[in-house]
């Protein structure tokens, strides 16, 4: 039996790391997404921005466009996180994982015990839904990415080698981390 506490150990390790870099890559890419709002940087100037990037189209997108980009990368990373134990959870289970005393967290709430378990649960399973999705939207976009952006749609060709040299396979790894995180998270983690 002391094997089993081991595994179980060595799993909740395994999901907390990986889904702290999957969670801490998909917030540096919406954080270059919020920057993009502003500025092409790295590249020097939109044009350029335009061909290595968005491979199309003649400068960056719009600001409002960068921005929700960047505020769904921004949730995504939390989910990420939160579900793999690396960053609290909201709600009262994330409370109490904060030291929060359980009975004064339902106190104040004023939320009978079962509630707030139902409540919690609830949570996780919607954060667990979350980070599925994202896992998702990060395969579909890493495996169809070559096909969508290098035959169906116009692209330049700077693009399209970028993108199967490296967006499209990024895309791949952090959905399969993703993916391990969204099917191990809170039972490897105890969340």
């Amino acid at each position: 039996m002391a094997g089993t506490g081991g595994g179980a150990s060595a799993a909740a390790t395994a999901v907390r790391v990986t889904g702290g870099a999957v969670s801490a890559a998909l917030a540096v890419t919406g954080a270059l997404h919020a920057v993009w709002a502003v500025t092409p940087w790295p590249l020097r100037t939109p044009e350029e921005f335009a061909d290595a990037v968005v491979g199309t189209g003649d400068g960056v997108p719009p600001a409002g466009a960068c921005l929700a980009v960047a505020g769904l990368l921004g949730a995504a990373s939390y989910l990420v996180a939160a579900e793999a134990g690396v960053l609290p959870a909201g709600g009262s289970q994330g409370s109490r994982r904060a030291g929060a005393s359980p009975a004064g967290v339902r106190a104040v709430a004023g939320v009978r015990r079962d509630e707030a378990r139902r409540t919690g649960v609830r949570r996780a399973g919607a954060r667990r839904a979350g980070v599925r999705a994202v896992a998702g939207v990060l395969l579909a976009r890493g495996v169809a990415g070559p096909v969508l952006f290098g035959r169906v749609s116009a692209r330049t060709e700077r693009f399209r080698r970028l993108n199967v040299r490296y967006y499209s396979p990024l895309c791949v790894v952090l959905g399969a981390g993703a993916a391990a995180v969204g099917w191990r998270g809170s039972s490897a983690t105890n969340c």
